[in-house]
């Protein structure tokens, strides 16, 4: 390998690390701002919070792969430009092209490994990721009390207390009112001090509380006939202990094979055996529907065996068949084919969500299968903008091309959003919807590789100054106009 190969190489790895980890890090935030309210005050262990991140990483691979890929890619070409080197190497008599060889193989190699990381690897990840984020927002928040507010985390019960210990394990001035029994008023605890701690085995919360009374109406709901006498009860104690049930506030994992079915979780051959068992499901429907169709909306009335219907339309009247038919049979026909109407409507009530469901699935197949292949594709495409790119405006440092790259970036993913939008709406075929986005922008690369490759000054304001002046002056020459004179 040539010194010129190593140096590229080692000018592109330097900002490839570097842009790699910060849009990781922007895309984590993200993420975490996005989930921030089920994460924060549930008491999760830290290597729960580690694990989901991880998981997080793997996925945002598939947009920080990219992305990185063309920022550096601008990086190490504007550097090199603004710095001469370029100039250096192509007067050594080594062309932009095959400077740029071992870049393209060592991006081919990335977009590979990023093709059997999304196979391979990548189900796998969202399946774990996506039963754990499930279990972790359907995790309830730490049993926490707030001075002066009534927390109602624990089922049928309701707890007060005016103030509480720095270290929140002794509270003063408790109230709890029980509504195991339907009526919240029918059963008050009032204590002047309680102390909370957990049982061995975490399933309770034990509330030792000290000098307080218990207030409980003993009347059932509803009730006709009772003695005044016994309506009302109140205990009076010095201590006791009262056991609150939270075992539910602990974290509880759902078993991974109720997620195997999603679309993103499942490889190629898995997608493609699950696109041709809905094919099959389909075509069985439609079969079943098209049956259903023809059996509700063929008239079967016995007049149509006498001729009644074809004499109608001999004679250009189709839409009066009913003056055809006797007066006296033709409630008899009119109420048959109403019947078959109705019955045809319900068919389709119950058939119709059923195939758009299955459809949809089947798209959602498709769009995940090419999804595999669109993220190495991407890597390349991305790479063959930014590389020519930067070379040609020759401007390294984070300024100029932060600004390209995300202006290139935003408009490939707009393009694939909308465009995966559409054909999982069914408007365009899943083919054109993952792959719109590649075919626009192949020859904006095809392009600038060629400016780049020519020395073109596309970006060069000086340029386009001069062509200006100089249509200027033909315009002038042309209609003789005078130029304005400076006074």
């Amino acid at each position: 390998m040539k010194k010129i190969h190593i140096l590229i190489l080692q000018a592109f790895i330097r900002p490839f690390i570097v842009t790699f980890c910060i849009v990781m890090f922007v895309l984590l935030m993200l993420f975490l701002f996005k989930y921030i309210d089920d994460l924060i005050g549930k008491g999760l262990d830290w290597t729960v919070i580690m694990e989901l991140i991880g998981y997080q990483c793997a996925v945002q691979l598939s947009m920080a792969l990219p992305l990185s890929m063309l920022l550096s890619s601008i990086m190490t070409f504007g550097n090199l430009g603004e710095s001469y080197e370029l100039v250096a190497i192509k007067a050594a008599g080594v062309s932009l092209r095959k400077a740029m060889t071992p870049l393209f193989v060592l991006v081919g190699i990335f977009a590979g490994s990023s093709f059997l990381f999304s196979d391979y690897t990548l189900p796998v990840v969202n399946l774990k990721m996506g039963s754990l984020l499930y279990d972790v927002t359907k995790k309830k928040a730490d049993f926490l009390i707030k001075p002066g507010v009534f927390n109602n985390s624990i089922d049928g019960y309701a707890i007060r207390a005016k103030s509480k210990s720095k270290d929140g394990t002794e509270l003063y001035d408790l109230t709890i009112y029980n509504k195991t029994s339907g009526n919240p008023g029918s059963n008050v605890l009032v204590a002047d001090t309680g102390y909370m701690y957990n049982s061995r085995d975490q399933r309770y919360l034990i509330l030792k509380l000290i000098n307080g009374v218990q207030y409980q109406d003993s009347r059932k709901q509803n009730a006709t006939n009772y003695d005044p006498r016994q309506q009302f009860i109140r205990f009076y104690f010095k201590e006791t202990e009262t056991k609150f049930d939270v075992s539910d506030f602990g974290m509880k994992r759902t078993d991974e094979n109720l997620f195997k079915q999603h679309h993103q979780m499942m490889n190629l051959r898995q997608l493609a055996a699950k696109s041709d068992t809905t094919e099959r499901e389909i075509d069985s429907l439609s079969r079943v529907y098209a049956m259903e169709l023809k059996q509700n909306l063929t008239f079967t009335s016995s007049y149509y065996n006498t001729g009644v219907v074809e004499k109608a339309q001999l004679e250009g009247k189709g839409d009066k068949i009913i003056d055809y038919i006797p007066q006296n049979m033709r409630l008899s026909v009119i109420t048959t084919a109403m019947n078959n109407i109705n019955n045809f409507k319900d068919a389709h009530l119950f058939r119709g969500p059923q195939y758009k469901d299955l459809v949809d699935k089947n798209i959602k197949y498709y769009v995940e299968w090419h999804r595999k292949f669109t993220l190495a594709v991407s890597c390349l495409l991305l790479f063959a903008i930014g590389a020519p790119l930067g070379a040609i405006v020759r401007k390294g440092g984070l300024g100029a091309p932060v600004v390209m790259s995300i202006i290139f970036f935003l408009i490939y993913h707009i393009i694939s959003t909308v465009a995966e939008k559409s054909a999982k709406d069914g408007v365009i075929t899943p083919f054109w919807g993952m792959w719109m986005a590649i075919i626009i922008l192949t020859p904006l690369a095809a392009f600038l590789t060629y400016k780049s490759t020519t020395d073109s000054a596309i970006f060069d304001a000086a340029q386009y100054k001069i062509k200006v002046q100089a249509i200027m002056e033909w315009l002038r020459s042309k209609f003789n106009i005078k130029k304005k004179q400076p006074q």
